[in-house]
């Protein structure tokens, strides 16, 4: 298993600013920086683990610095929410993934819903995961604790060609998934169900 809570962080970058040039970006084995892959999305992604909620205020002065230290740098605000391990198919021993890639993977399942599409998500898209294991580093699956976008998130991790990462994810067995997702298990449209993929920032 990896961290207990991951805090995940997103920082808005205006359209001249290029992530990896940032001064002050340090990633450890419990903080992770990642810059957004997908188009038209200009951000960089702070990932950190706690294994205690208790750690947190540990670093609430840092957390409030980032917002004035990088204020040139921002197009808004920083965006951030809580989330909890669930469980995982492919599960990592480490408290965040170290691969050159990471895929972030939401969608909102209604309450009433959610036993059901544990479920169903082990025997669907878990399945896919596990069968794709060789391409795959970590698969691991949280809740939201505390965010202004709830739902479930994935943290899926891997080292290899983006496109063959995606491929087992666009295909036609994930798509009849997804249409099954869709009709029994996602609420909030278009804003209930997104994937990222980001690219680690060399610190």
């Amino acid at each position: 298993m990896s961290a207990k809570y991951v805090l995940i962080s997103r920082f808005p970058l205006k359209a001249n600013v290029n992530a990896s040039s940032i001064s002050g970006l340090k990633s450890t084995a419990e903080k992770k920086y990642f810059v957004c892959e997908e188009d038209n999305i200009h951000e960089l992604l702070e990932l950190r683990s706690f294994n205690d909620m208790k750690e947190i205020p540990w670093v609430e002065g840092e957390l409030e610095a980032d917002f004035h230290n990088m204020a040139s740098q921002l197009a808004g605000d920083i965006r951030r929410e809580l989330v909890k391990y669930v469980e995982a198919p492919i599960e990592t021993n480490k408290p965040l993934p170290d691969t050159k890639y990471i895929q972030l993977r939401h969608v909102e399942v209604p309450a009433d819903n959610y036993a059901q599409y544990r479920h169903w998500r082990d025997e669907t898209i878990f399945n896919v995961v596990r069968d794709n294991k060789d391409k795959i580093s970590s698969f691991e699956a949280f809740h939201s604790l505390i965010s202004g976008q709830p739902g479930v998130m994935f943290i899926s991790s891997f080292n290899g060609d983006k496109d063959t990462y995606k491929e087992a994810f666009t295909n036609a067995r994930y798509q009849t998934i997804i249409q099954q997702a869709g009709d029994n298990y996602i609420t909030g449209g278009n804003e209930g169900l997104y994937t990222r993929i980001y690219r680690a920032v060399s610190c």
